[in-house]
C-alpha cells in the first residue's frame, strides 16, 4: 500500500529548532561597516583615568575617530559624559577606523619584522654550530629521493 505522506513545501523547520536560549551581551556593540574601512576601538581612559599618550599614537598610525552621525545606532550606548561629543564613546574606548589599506600595509610591516628577527635568532643559533656536534634548525627541512642501500 502507498505510504500517506506531506509534501516538502509544507513541512516547517520551525517546529524542530531548539529554544532560544539566553547569553550575556557583548560587551561593545558591533558598528555597521563601511565598505573600504577597518573599526577598531582604541583606549582613551583607563580606571577612569585619561590615557592621551596611546591616543595619540593611534591617530599618527592613521586611525580617525568616527563621527556619530555615521553610527545612529550606538547613539543611546555612548558614554553622555564623553570628552569626544562628537564621537562614539563606550567605557573608556573611542570607536575609529582606517582605510584597509593601511591595516594590511602595517600587518606586512609587522610580518617583515618578526620574520627579520626570527632570521637573526636563526642566524646567530648557527653561528654557534660546532661540525663535531652540529645543532639542527627545524624550522628548514629538506627531503631527497634516490636509490636506498
Amino acid at each position: 500500500m502507498a505510504e500517506k505522506r506531506i509534501d516538502r513545501e509544507v513541512e516547517t523547520r520551525a517546529t524542530l529548532e531548539r529554544p532560544k536560549q539566553w547569553a550575556p551581551a557583548e560587551l561593545l556593540p558591533e558598528p555597521d561597516k563601511q565598505a573600504g574601512y577597518a573599526y577598531r576601538w582604541i583606549r582613551v581612559a583607563s580606571l577612569n583615568s585619561a590615557d592621551p599618550r596611546n591616543l595619540s599614537a593611534k591617530l599618527r598610525e592613521g586611525w580617525e575617530p568616527v563621527p556619530m552621525e555615521e553610527q545612529p545606532a550606538l547613539r543611546l550606548l555612548a558614554d553622555p559624559n564623553s570628552r569626544y561629543k562628537d564621537n562614539v564613546e563606550i567605557g573608556g574606548l573611542l570607536l575609529c577606523k582606517t582605510p584597509e589599506e593601511f591595516v594590511q600595509q602595517r600587518n606586512k610591516y609587522y610580518s617583515n619584522q618578526a620574520d627579520a628577527q626570527m632570521d637573526a635568532v636563526e642566524n646567530t643559533l648557527m653561528r654557534q654550530s660546532d661540525p663535531r656536534m652540529p645543532l639542527f634548525n627545524e624550522g628548514k627541512t629538506t627531503s631527497s629521493f634516490g636509490k636506498g642501500s
